[in-house]
């Protein structure tokens, strides 16, 4: 069994779940999202007039089947001088595309350098800026602006709306036996995805098993306070009821001295209100998927086993 996945979404989190996959299959389409602004990536994207590399490096090394030296080097970080905070990769990637004079091209090129299994496809190669309107209907441009402390996000959009995705991507969605969105922030990396032009329509048509990760921990600013029915909720309603048909959340206890420093954040774990979410039509697959480390995170290989399971069924 080898089947066709399409990963959608940006972040931590995506890399983290291709990292399981990549051990099931070989045929795996990252999608993902190009509208950060901040750290390295914002500084590239607006001094060289390139889409963000920050998060497409990322998952090119999650897929990669490289030496972990190779991945060092992608992923260390400069300590000094005018370089200081880029990454190697990022870098990389920007001298790339300046040499092939195209971004899809250069990221195509970086795969096989790195001897990446599957394809990492930006959702867009247009210049897309996120704008939030909070409920107090003020608005705020730019992805590192948007989470925001005691303001609570009521929608997001891109500009331009009419963003156009890659064919490549499309046709991944329509071949795909199964679509995976998130875990990763809900909106800045899992919704910008969706608003970019037919993409949300184009999952919607698709024949696949369509599910959807839910986070462990709500996110400060961004998704304070959210069950995962919210997270639901706020999907539905920048796209469409029959983008989701199964919802995994993790059912893993967080340990303790972990949860008090999360708290002191801000952020706790999102609760599994689960029959709220199987009243409006969506299977729910609980199970311990969680990564006992220092951080909270899905472990990559408990939720691949997750979704191969319900790609089998």
């Amino acid at each position: 069994m080898n089947p066709r996945i399409v990963c959608i979404g940006g972040g931590t989190g995506l890399p983290n779940l291709l990292r399981g996959l990549k051990k099931y299959t070989d045929n795996i389409t990252a999608i993902v999202t190009v509208a950060d602004d901040g750290g390295s990536s914002g500084i590239i994207r607006d001094e060289l007039k390139i889409p963000p590399p920050g998060d497409i490096r990322n998952c090119l090394l999650a897929l990669a089947d490289t030496e972990p030296l190779m991945e060092n080097l992608f992923q260390y970080r400069f300590t000094s001088g005018s370089f200081k905070g880029h990454s190697f990769g990022n870098i990389f990637l920007a001298a790339m595309t300046e040499m092939l004079g195209d971004f899809e091209l250069a990221i195509k090129e970086s795969s096989k350098v790195l001897a990446v299994r599957g394809r990492v496809l930006p959702s867009t190669l247009d210049d897309v800026i996120l704008e939030a309107e909070y409920h107090d209907g003020s608005t705020v441009c730019g992805e590192s602006n948007i989470p925001q402390p005691r303001r609570e996000i009521k929608r997001i959009r891109i500009k331009p709306e009419n963003a156009r995705p890659l064919e490549e991507a499309l046709e991944a969605v329509e071949k795909a036996d199964a679509i995976i969105l998130g875990p990763g922030s809900l909106y800045t990396s899992v919704i910008p995805n969706l608003l970019v032009k037919d993409m949300a329509k184009s999952i919607s048509g698709s024949r696949a098993k369509k599910i959807y990760v839910v986070n462990v921990m709500t996110q400060p600013g961004e998704t304070t306070g959210y069950t995962a029915y919210d997270h639901i909720r706020a999907i539905i309603e920048h796209s469409c009821h029959d983008l989701l048909e199964y919802v995994v959340i993790n059912s893993g206890k967080v340990p303790e001295e972990l949860l008090e420093r999360y708290r002191a954040d801000g952020a706790v774990p999102v609760i599994c209100d689960s029959e709220k979410i199987k009243k409006i039509g969506y299977n729910v697959v609980e199970a311990d998927i969680l990564n006992y480390t220092d951080v909270v995170r899905h472990s990559p290989e408990k939720l691949a086993r997750v979704i191969m399971k319900i790609i089998k069924r």
